[in-house]
């Protein structure tokens, strides 16, 4: 957020002509209207100003009568990308951020929507499966090479991580490593760092946790499967993980299971109740989990350990385990009709 925005403050009684000053010595376009102490009452751009000139406003005027009273703004709880989605449809160059009461406490503009903060938390993401289910194609493929679209869907899951700041990879290899790390190689050509830990044998979702180095960042750590594609947002499950204080954090699904018959329940012989045709909804595994520091370091070395053995571990043991439910695009790519599906949708979904 610029440190200048309280430099642009002016009040509804300012004169154009003061407007004009504040607007070209802070060269940021635009002078935001105060009023009742720290309410946001409206904007001033030059464009408002120059249209009010040409409709007969004298510079002496107050500035309430060019104002745009009713300005595009933006919450303080917003993250980056959504600002930037905000302003791209809006054609705005810059936002009044206000809180719940309507009080101004900032201003972000595009310059700084477009500049992602860096995220030192590392990112785990297992591409050492076989692909059993996919092949031939995984015949001299790993599977989280295989392009959908354009990429290998593991570039695509980088990628994406990366616009949201993230730059600390590590990839954990079983299946033709080789494939994965000749193409990648450190990381830098795609602006990001990669250290690869290889499983001699599989030891699960979580078992491979155990090889990361001893010197990771002190910070949350987020694991994924390298098979995944969709376009959620990571910064908002690491922030309900760090805000929620958890220890660890699963990603779940809404899942749908439809039954075409009738459903009888019943007590013994007698019939209770005849439920037609119902539909039971169920949170599943997504494959994105968010894993404090003391977690990681807690799993036994070189033993094999799936995520969902762990997070029931850690409940047993009363460690703080929450679910975030993700309502963005989600698609495991397990099987062929997955891998078709993935070629039709990675096109709609603004992927890098």
């Amino acid at each position: 957020m610029t440190s200048k925005w309280k430099n642009l403050i002016i009040s509804p009684q300012t004169s154009i002509r003061d407007a004009m000053e504040v607007i070209d010595r802070e060269a940021l376009r635009v002078a935001l209207v105060i009023a009742d102490g720290d309410k946001l009452a409206g904007i001033v751009t030059d464009g408002d100003i120059r249209r009010g000139i040409l409709s007969g406003v004298d510079l002496s005027d107050q500035v309430e009568k060019v104002m745009n009273s009713s300005p595009i703004v933006a919450s303080e709880h917003n993250t980056s990308s959504e600002l930037k989605e905000i302003m791209r449809n809006s054609s705005s160059l810059s936002l009044p951020i206000v809180d719940e009461r309507g009080s101004l406490v900032g201003l972000k503009t595009l310059h700084e929507a477009l500049e992602v903060e860096k995220k030192d938390n590392p990112i785990f993401i297992m591409a050492g499966g076989f692909g059993t289910r996919l092949r031939p194609l995984t015949d001299n493929c790993p599977k989280p090479m295989l392009k959908v679209g354009d990429k290998p869907m593991l570039e695509t899951l980088i990628r994406h991580f990366k616009s949201f700041g993230f730059y600390n990879f590590y990839i954990s290899t079983h299946y033709l490593p080789e494939v994965i790390t000749e193409y990648f190689k450190s990381g830098e050509e795609f602006g990001v760092n990669i250290t690869y830990v290889n499983e001699e044998e599989p030891l699960g979702t979580a078992g491979a946790l155990s090889l990361l180095p001893d010197n990771l960042p002190n910070k949350p750590l987020i694991m994924i499967n390298g098979d995944i594609l969709t376009n959620m947002n990571f910064t908002k499950v690491l922030d309900f993980h760090e805000s929620q204080k958890s220890d660890a954090t699963m990603c779940v699904r809404d899942y749908e299971i439809k039954v075409p018959f009738g459903v009888i329940e019943g007590d013994g012989h007698v019939i209770t109740d005849i439920v037609e045709k119902p539909t039971y909804r169920y949170f599943v595994n997504a494959g994105i989990y968010v894993i404090s520091p003391d977690i990681v370091r807690s799993v036994p070395k070189n033993q094999y350990l799936d995520m969902p053995s762990l997070f029931q571990k850690k409940t047993e043991d009363s460690y703080r385990v929450l679910k975030f439910p993700i309502h963005e695009y989600w698609l495991d790519i397990g099987r062929h009709d997955d891998f078709k599906r993935a070629q039709n949708d990675i096109h709609d979904l603004g992927l890098f």
